[in-house]
């Protein structure tokens, strides 16, 4: 989220204002699915396979309809950049991917000890 808001300020200071909000609305939703992915899956265990089935495929439909909204909103409503949006749902993502890529380059260059 801190990675969001930083992004959000430079736009808005550059004034992208639409940018800005775009992004944190995105994120807003991001992380909403994220935390909803996290307490659905101790929903699925010790259940038998029909029904973990249809709790995923609920799930699932229900994260992707709220992942649609912040673009829908920034379809219809000029204040927020579409673009900005669509970056700021897949935030979380980028900030997990970018702390495993720093880890692993990270372990890689102790691997192989200093350069000189």
């Amino acid at each position: 989220m801190w990675t969001a808001i930083v992004i959000a300020l430079r736009f808005f200071l550059a004034g992208q204002s639409p940018a800005s909000k775009g992004i944190i609305l995105g994120t807003i939703f991001s992380v909403v699915n994220f935390v909803l992915i996290g307490k659905a899956l101790p929903l699925r265990i010790d259940k038998p396979k029909r029904k973990t089935f249809f709790l995923s495929l609920g799930s699932i439909f229900f994260r992707y309809l709220l992942m649609a909204l912040p673009i829908v909103a920034a379809v219809k409503f000029k204040q927020f950049n579409l673009v900005a949006a669509i970056v700021g749902l897949f935030m979380i993502q980028f900030v997990i991917l970018a702390d495993h890529s720093v880890k692993l380059i990270s372990s890689i260059r102790n691997k192989h000890g200093p350069s000189h």
